[in-house]
């Protein structure tokens, strides 16, 4: 019994076409809406048309089984981040110099071998380095103190998952009868801390509020679903100072981008249907057909 509980658990940490088409968010010539806040469509053309021109990179998307559609997705998501990120480090006074974006370029290898492996030019490659400073530090201010509580149970359908999923938003007698049916393949009031798990904190466990309800497939090639309901969070859990600072820079970033979820959530984010849809779980555009699972909000019982 263990072993399966233990595998729900483990499931966690896995969360680690062509550019065409009509119609559109509501305003009308935008790739992305992000609250009030457009991105033009002639924006991620130009950026796409860049990267369609330098073959190199073209060569390495075909080999991963990628295309034009994959590089304009990771377009729109990137420019979806940076918005957010840009908005949450001016609100938490967090500055990035010019002078702090070139030492983490020098220390990366230097801005001719990052852009050998990116989809941008040096103004773009310079904001994203930007982008994950401002997430690093966002998440090393919060990351000592994180915790969140999560009751998790399996399923091996979406459909299955999307009813399991209802029944814990709406909680009482039907949800805890849920986890009384499944006992080897559930758990209850696990604690995750962000010190001692930095790549779940990276995941859609820590960005889902309390009272929230996801549904997820850690891997598409694999049958198995998640759904978990967050119980509670906190921010002043007992943690290891040393501990903390081991985390990763890599991984820092992860949990700082993954603290823009409720943010996202709140803002609302429309994408243009030639690039596809927002999807939580991973914070990225992917096709609508690809959607790694599903949030409920609090309030749904």
């Amino acid at each position: 019994m263990r072993r399966q509980v233990g595998w729900v658990v483990a499931a966690v940490t896995v969360i680690g076409a062509v550019v065409s088409g009509c119609g559109g968010p509501s305003q009308a010539g935008s790739a992305v809406i992000v609250g009030s806040d457009a991105v033009p469509l002639e924006l991620v053309q130009s950026r796409l048309d860049a990267v369609l021109a330098r073959p190199e990179l073209v060569a390495q998307v075909t080999e991963q089984g990628g295309g034009p559609a994959d590089i304009a997705r990771d377009i729109v998501t990137r420019e979806v981040l940076h918005g957010l990120l840009e908005e949450q480090g001016g609100a938490a006074g967090i500055v990035i110099s010019d002078a702090d974006v070139d030492a983490a370029i020098v220390e990366r290898g230097g801005a001719e071998a990052l852009l050998r492996s990116t989809f941008s030019d040096l103004p773009g490659l310079r904001d994203r380095v930007r982008d994950e400073l401002i997430a690093a530090e966002l998440a090393q201010r919060s990351v000592a103190g994180l915790s969140v509580t999560a009751d998790l149970v399996a399923a091996t359908s979406r459909e299955e998952a999307q009813q399991q999923a209802e029944v814990l938003a709406a909680g009482g007698p039907e949800a805890e009868a849920l986890f009384a049916a499944n006992p080897d393949t559930s758990v209850r009031d696990m604690v995750y801390g962000a010190v001692t798990q930095p790549d779940v904190a990276g995941t859609v466990l820590f960005g889902t509020p309390v009272g929230g309800t996801v549904l997820f497939q850690p891997d598409p090639q694999q049958a198995s679903w998640i759904v978990f309901r967050v119980t509670d969070r906190r921010t002043d859990a007992p943690s290891d100072p040393a501990a903390a600072g081991q985390i990763s820079q890599e991984q820092l970033v992860a949990i700082g981008e993954r603290m823009l979820q409720p943010v996202a959530d709140s803002a609302g984010i429309r994408v243009n249907p030639r690039y596809g849809v927002w999807d939580p779980i991973p914070l990225r555009v992917v096709p609508e057909d690809q959607m790694a699972g599903e949030t409920l909000p609090p309030g749904l019982g």
